[in-house]
């Protein structure tokens, strides 16, 4: 199927506006691309159906994981309707690291349990890392994950045979990154979502499907900073820190972060590589960075806020917790808002829908 390219927009004071930058934005505008994917599931001989099985890997302890269940839960109900079905019950299964904050999660969930008390559901945490087996064999219907694959299972190895640092004075992939730094980051994300899908592949039943979100890119070469946007404002405010002589230059060098921001055909290769899966749909959503209107600095601000929240845990294991107040409170949020007050800046999120595939 071919990629889909999506500009986000929202409705606003009579007039069209970009949609905001964030998760929850991605994940409502991503649902009627699960509900698709839910009726497509529950075509497949699907019934008579008593128990619907459903993971949410990764899944933080944001308001997406309430969006994610309520569209699974509506989507089975229109279809239920119009086929003169009775509804299933349903087990969500809730999957993050055992240092996710799982009682806010659940605390965050009560409205959410008001609003369905009429069906027989069932939530449940899942503690463990997404990268292996979680639960046995052929018994997901449905899973999910959101932003979570970008996070790599370790740092790919960036030091050289003496020793150096390869990517010197940054912390992910840049324009300027030597090409084996790209490479390492693209073979560390290759078998770690090799992984990914291999395993829970045989989890999920016949035909289940695998609805993903992922930050993305749209060039095959790092050749626009919109795809590592945060990660490279983030080291240039490390690299003031340092030149201010509050960071040493060797924490710097030796910092570099988990993550990576695939292509969509990357993507595409490594799932037809892998071959648990089969690509049932594919879509680009491309969200402005900033709201019309809106201070660039204010929302530098909430920006950096929100960077923290995601990437604070490993800043501050690496270069200590004294200096995150002056990262995240002083230095981002300046740099951020400048650049959005001089220049344009589009997220580019890759929404994938995967059928297990049957031999």
């Amino acid at each position: 199927m071919d990629v889909k390219q999506v500009l986000c927009m929202s409705k606003g004071d009579g007039e069209h506006s970009y949609a905001r930058t964030s998760t929850h934005t991605i994940a409502t505008l991503a649902k009627p691309t699960i509900a698709s994917a839910v009726d497509s599931l529950l075509e497949e001989g699907f019934f008579p159906c008593q128990l619907l099985n459903v993971a949410d890997l990764g899944c933080a302890s944001g308001p997406t994981v309430a969006t994610f269940m309520s569209a699974v839960i509506d989507s089975v109900r229109k279809k239920c309707a119009r086929s003169n079905r009775p509804m299933p019950e349903f087990q969500f299964y809730l999957n993050d690291l055992p240092g996710n904050d799982f009682n806010t999660l659940f605390k965050s969930l009560a409205n959410f349990a008001r609003d369905y008390e009429s069906l027989s559901c069932f939530v449940m945490g899942a503690p463990g890392s997404f990268h292996g087996r979680l639960f046995p064999r052929n018994c997901l219907h449905l899973a999910h994950a959101s932003y979570s694959v970008n996070w790599l299972s370790q740092v790919p190895n960036l030091t050289s045979e003496e020793g150096s640092p390869l990517n010197k004075g940054r912390i992910y992939i840049s324009k300027t990154s030597p090409g084996v730094v790209k490479e390492a980051y693209l073979a560390q994300f290759r078998a770690d979502f090799s992984t990914f899908l291999k395993s829970h592949g045989e989890e999920m039943v016949n035909d289940g499907r695998l609805v993903l979100i992922l930050n993305g890119r749209e060039d095959k070469d790092f050749a626009s900073i919109d795809s590592y946007f945060l990660w490279e404002k983030l080291g240039e405010a490390i690299a003031d820190l340092v030149s201010e002589g509050f960071v040493e230059e060797e924490k710097l060098d030796t910092l570099n972060v988990p993550y990576y921001t695939a292509a969509s055909e990357e993507v595409r290769s490594i799932v037809d590589e892998e071959g648990s899966f089969r690509i049932e749909h594919m879509e680009i959503m491309k969200i402005d960075r900033a709201w019309p209107g809106e201070d660039p600095h204010s929302r530098g601000r909430k920006a950096a806020s929100h960077a923290r929240s995601v990437t604070g845990s490993i800043i501050s294991h690496h270069l200590g917790e004294g200096i995150m107040d002056k990262l995240y409170g002083e230095k981002l949020p300046i740099l951020i808002g400048d650049d959005l007050a001089k220049e344009r800046r589009m997220g580019v999120s890759i929404v994938v829908v995967l059928k297990k595939h049957v031999p």
